[in-house]
């Protein structure tokens, strides 16, 4: 294992690379990247809780705490990469979460980027925790109360040791969980956040849940600096015309790669594209999931840390405005999934009797959009599917309705265009392999 700062003028590529640093919570293509990794290597993390402990730890720049993003040899901007996940292990043995309320006088415009002191009003000011609940992050220099949010409706849940079960627990528990936070999150080294632990909610007790972890913030640097959690064109809204040092124009915000999806497909199996808008690609990753139901509706999921293996692939001369997700098969929509063999002679029959000279030949895809809302976020995702394969957008309407669906991947403003496309389109962009690799295809 290694890890190398992108100083040098050629530095050599190597095949693995662990990464256990963060970022300040910006994404920065100005910032040194880790590596080079090999086209065809690896890239092991250890990551971080994303959402609510980045929340209350005002320092933090950007919502999250992402790894430091990592070069890939040989991405050039008009690239694509591909992400294999091939392993995503929860290490946290509790977290907490819950609904959030931001906190009138504790920030400049947005409390996820710009956290102020409501007493001695330092910006992104260090803080430190001092006992348990609501209270417990204070400001490092004056010791007020400085936490930019509040969790309004919470809970505190503990994972079984196999990490496929977890149930909420009442205060006692929580309290007791809080007071050793760091152990209970797996909190990596370099981490400096505040854990969510140390509010210690409990309005949920006796709840049971199934786990089934994914990445929520899983892609590439975007083309100017902008707060990890902003990369996605619904909480990037939130930069247009902002009154902090990470203001954007909405023509600026097409920058962005929407490595923050909070797609629950996001997961072990999974193959996802991403464009190259920065030299290297800049792969970096967080914001890790234990479970989440689509929409993540509460806005805030059971954030965990926990080891994450990936391998990335070159794709060249693949322009891409945003991601590309090869979902495993058990996730796809009833009407996207591959037709098999005898459904194939079925429809076979079936256009011989119509007069229907050939079938098309499809593959399953998923095309992500992103937005203000999830009608402006249906409507980019269609025109990046349109643009991609050269369709009318009329047609992929038609498609995604016939043969897939709309999925909701973060309300208010992410989505998934999953739908067959033909295998001919697929392999005329270089991505027919990447569906025969993740499903069986009937001739």
């Amino acid at each position: 294992m290694s890890e190398t700062l992108n100083n040098s003028a050629s530095p050599s590529a190597t095949n693995h690379l662990f990464v256990n640093q963060f970022t300040n919570g910006i994404l920065d293509p100005e910032k040194p990247m880790l590596g080079p990794v090999s086209d065809g290597g690896t890239i092991e993390a250890n990551t971080a809780p994303g959402c609510w402990g980045p929340m209350l730890t005002p320092q933090l720049c950007g919502g999250h705490e992402v790894t430091i993003p990592v070069e890939v040899e040989g991405a050039e901007i008009g690239d694509a990469i591909a992400i294999h996940i091939q392993e995503i292990e929860v290490t946290s043995i509790a977290t907490a979460s819950g609904t959030d309320k931001a906190l009138d006088g504790r920030f400049n415009g947005d409390p996820f980027v710009a956290g102020k002191c409501p007493s001695c009003g330092k910006l992104n000011p260090p803080t430190q925790i001092n006992g348990l609940g609501k209270s417990a992050i204070q400001c490092s220099e004056c010791g007020a109360d400085a936490a930019p949010f509040s969790i309004n409706n919470g809970y505190t849940i503990a994972f079984n040791s196999e990490r496929k079960i977890g149930v909420t627990v009442p205060e006692e528990a929580a309290n007791n969980i809080g007071s050793d936070a760091k152990h209970y999150a797996a909190m990596p080294e370099n981490s400096i956040q505040n854990s969510v632990l140390a509010l210690a909610p409990h309005d949920l007790v006796g709840l049971q849940a199934r786990l089934r972890p994914f990445m929520g913030q899983l892609g590439t640097t975007p083309a100017i600096a902008m707060p990890d959690s902003h990369n996605a064109g619904d909480f990037g809204q939130f930069l247009i015309g902002a009154p902090h040092d990470y203001s954007l124009t909405e023509e600026q915000l097409e920058l962005r790669t929407d490595g923050h999806m909070d797609i629950d497909a996001v997961r072990v199996g999974a193959i996802l594209i991403c464009p190259v808008k920065v030299p290297g690609g800049g792969i970096y990753m967080g914001d890790m999931h234990a479970l989440q139901g689509d929409g993540e509706i509460a806005g805030h999921t059971c954030d965990v840390a926990g080891i994450v293996k990936l391998k990335v692939q070159v794709i060249k001369n693949l322009t891409l405005d945003g991601p590309i997700l090869f979902p495993v098969e058990e996730d796809l929509p009833f009407l996207a999934k591959p037709f098999t063999s005898e459904e194939r002679e079925q429809a076979q029959l079936l256009a011989k009797e119509y007069g229907v000279d050939e079938l098309e030949k499809t593959a399953p895809v998923s095309v992500v959009g992103t937005g203000a809302n999830l009608n402006s976020a249906t409507e980019n995702g269609l025109q990046r599917a349109a643009e991609l394969f050269g369709m009318d957008v009329s047609e992929i309407q038609n498609r995604a309705t016939i043969n897939g669906a709309i999925e909701i991947g973060r309300h208010p403003g992410v989505v998934q265009i999953t739908f067959l496309v033909p295998v001919n389109k697929l392999e005329k962009i270089k991505l027919l392999k990447f569906a025969q690799k993740k499903y069986k295809l009937a001739d």
